[in-house]
């Protein structure tokens, strides 16, 4: 008898708690409680995609995105105390934005980027920032009305928020 695992069910694994997401010549969100994954791939050509990260129904432990990026920018609405681990190639221009990285303490979460951009970039937003960014969207408007008539509070612009 084999007592290591079969490849083709490690890989069937890996595959269903694997995140993909993409975004040719268009504009994705991905707002509030969207996802209870850690694994997450980005296609994008000419695309801009927002990822919120702060929901407390994704597992502890790190965040793995795997990046392809052409002419695209990836905004991640991440907790206060997150960590970004850059592991990319670049091709031309492009940059990971993050003012708000933290300075005290050890994170809380580390997400690692890995994967190739070409002319691309990424931008972090946290605390405030992260819950404006999420505010200015349709989506918001929407669960805002759909709060308003069920009698609670809207959770896209702060998924962690209790109630």
């Amino acid at each position: 008898m084999n007592a290591t695992p079969d490849n083709t069910q490690l890989n069937a694994t890996t595959e269903a708690t694997t995140e993909r997401i993409r975004a040719d010549y268009e504009h994705v969100r991905k707002l509030g409680h969207w996802t209870e994954a850690r694994a997450f791939e980005v296609r994008s050509r000419r695309g801009h995609v927002v990822m919120d990260l702060r929901s407390p129904q994704i597992p502890a432990g790190d965040i793995d995105i795997n990046l392809d990026l052409d002419h695209a920018m990836v905004k991640l609405l991440l907790p206060a105390d997150a960590a970004i681990d850059e592991d990319v190639r670049w091709t031309g221009r492009g940059r990971v934005k993050d003012n708000q990285a933290p300075t005290k303490g050890q994170p809380g979460r580390t997400v690692r980027l890995t994967g190739e951009i070409r002319h691309g970039e990424i931008r972090v937003h946290r605390d405030g920032v992260a819950i404006l960014s999420a505010m200015f969207t349709k989506e918001y408007l929407r669960d805002a009305q759909a709060a308003r008539r069920e009698g609670r509070y809207p959770t896209l612009d702060d998924p962690a928020r209790e109630v």
